[in-house]
């Protein structure tokens, strides 16, 4: 059985791409940085009837990122599969925006991407085979209004992805990076959130589903970038 971890899966869109990589076949290794919520997902999954394993970490501290990855790799094996998903969303004017709100964004957003992708990738390049999945956002392409962390962030998140890909393609590992539009999470805080209608946006599961079809792809084809966008928006 192939192994699976997924960042950020206690809630929202890493909880619906768990389950989706479960109902795929693959264990799925699970982090957070609450343990009861992990604790939760850990029970939900395994009701489920889904091998799993994980607990608390900040993916952005490599301490407890080593200490998450071999607790996932002692109790389903090495990690096949990586989905970055981990993030958060403060939206505030510029003038507003403190300097600690700056660094906890990219360091949840950004940071952990190279923390956790170090982790597993030496792995897979020795196997000849992985994926990394990266969850970026259309914020990764355009402007928003309140977005000068959060937008930055995901734009950085595409400059990895490519560079990534173009480093590690020959060696048996996809590299994706999945954009998706707003979504019904509850996602972001701060005084510019938009007010956006759940019944006109995307729900986790789509992310999920792009998530599923990236991995489904033969390994000579690869979907390096997708833009997920609500089909009748209001």
């Amino acid at each position: 059985m192939p192994t699976s971890l997924v960042t950020g899966s206690t809630a929202g869109i890493g909880r619906a791409i768990a389950f989706a990589l479960g109902r795929e076949g693959y264990s799925v290794g699970v982090c957070g940085r609450s343990a009861d919520r992990v604790h939760d997902v850990l029970a939900e999954l395994r009701a489920a009837g889904i091998t799993t394993a994980g607990r608390k970490a900040d993916v952005s501290d490599p301490v407890a990122v080593g200490g998450m990855v071999s607790h996932v790799t002692h109790e389903l094996g090495p990690v096949d599969v990586l989905v970055n998903n981990a993030g958060i969303g403060i939206l505030k004017p510029f003038s507003e925006l403190t300097l600690e709100e700056w660094d906890q964004t990219i360091a949840t957003n950004l940071r952990s991407m190279y923390v956790v992708t170090r982790e597993v990738l030496a792995g897979m390049r020795a196997r000849g085979h992985g994926a990394v999945i990266n969850i970026a956002s259309l914020a990764g392409r355009n402007a928003i209004v309140g977005g000068t962390a959060y937008a930055a962030s995901k734009h950085a998140v595409l400059g990895f992805s490519k560079s990534l890909l173009l480093e590690v393609r020959k060696e048996g590992v996809r590299v994706a990076a999945i954009c998706p539009g707003s979504v019904a999470t509850g996602f972001g805080t701060g005084r510019t959130v938009p007010k956006i209608s759940r019944e006109g946006i995307l729900a986790p599961e789509d992310v999920a589903d792009a998530v599923v079809a990236v991995l489904r792809l033969p390994e000579r084809a690869l979907m390096s970038e997708i833009d997920l966008r609500p089909s009748n928006p209001s």
